[in-house]
C-alpha cells in the first residue's frame, strides 16, 4: 500500500481506523494488530478488504497448506499472518520500506514461535527490484485493498506477472469505489483470467481470483 498520511477524519465510520489496535479471531487464534494512522496513514490500519480476505481464506476455497504465499501491500500484515496460521509452507509479507518496522512488529507479536521461521517480512515497491523475488516462484499471491492509485497499476501488473507462474493463483480483495478500480480489472484481464469468487455485501468487498492467461500457440 502507498504510505499516505491522512488528516484525522471525524466520520464515525472511520473512527476505528484511528484506534491504536484492532482485534480479530482467525484460524483459531486471537490476533491483536497495532495501528498507526497518524504516522503511516493507510498502510498502518486494518481495512475491511483485509478482513474479508481472511474470511475467504478460512473458507478453504484456495489451498494454502504446503504452498508458498506472498502478500503485496500488506499494511498491518493481517492477511499474511492468517495465511501462515492456515498452514502455508512459506509466507512472504511485503510492503514499502517505511512500513517494515511496523509490519515486522505485528507479525512477530501474532505468530507462534514455531511458525515464525516460515514467515519473512520483506521490502517490495511494485515494479522495482523484482529480481530479488523468484520469477514464478509463488503458488498464491494475496492483495487486500491494494487497487486504488492509478500510478501504481502498471508496476503492480508487472509485479504480478513476475511473481506468478502458469499455475499461480492471485486473490485480490477490494471495494469498487471509482471507475479507475474497474479500469484496473480491465487491465488485469488482458493478462490474467479473472473471476469474482466472493462478495461480502455488508462490507461491500469483492474478492477476485486470477491466474495467468496461457500463451497463444500459433498454428
Amino acid at each position: 500500500m502507498a504510505l499516505v498520511p491522512y488528516v484525522e477524519n471525524p466520520l464515525p465510520a472511520l473512527s476505528k481506523l484511528h484506534n491504536s489496535s484492532a482485534q480479530f479471531r482467525f484460524a483459531n487464534h486471537d490476533l491483536h494488530l497495532t495501528q498507526d494512522w497518524k504516522k503511516l496513514g493507510v498502510a498502518a490500519v486494518v481495512w475491511d478488504a483485509a478482513v474479508v480476505m481472511c474470511i475467504y481464506l478460512e473458507m478453504g476455497k484456495v489451498e494454502l497448506k504446503g504452498k508458498e504465499v506472498i502478500e503485496l501491500g500488506a499494511g498491518t500484515g493481517l492477511v499474511g499472518i492468517v495465511a501462515a496460521l492456515l498452514g502455508a509452507k512459506i509466507v512472504t509479507i511485503t510492503d514499502r520500506e517505511q512500513a517494515m518496522d511496523f509490519l515486522s512488529a505485528n507479525v512477530k507479536a501474532n505468530l507462534p514461535q514455531d511458525t515464525q521461521g516460515s514467515v519473512a517480512v520483506s521490502e517490495l515497491t511494485w515494479g522495482e527490484g523484482l529480481e530479488r523475488y523468484t520469477a514464478g516462484g509463488y503458488d498464491v499471491v494475496l492483495g487486500a485493498d491494494i487497487v486504488y492509485l492509478e500510478d501504481t497499476f502498471v508496476p503492480l501488473l508487472q509485479t504480478l506477472e513476475h511473481l506468478c507462474s502458469d499455475t499461480s493463483v492471485v486473490l485480490l480483495a477490494c471495494k469498487i469505489r471509482y471507475k479507475r478500480d474497474t479500469d484496473f480489472l480491465s487491465m488485469l484481464k488482458q493478462r490474467f483470467t479473472v473471476e469474482e469468487v466472493y462478495y461480502d455485501k455488508q462490507r461491500d468487498i469483492h474478492v477476485y481470483k486470477s491466474w495467468k492467461v496461457p500463451p497463444r500457440r500459433d498454428l
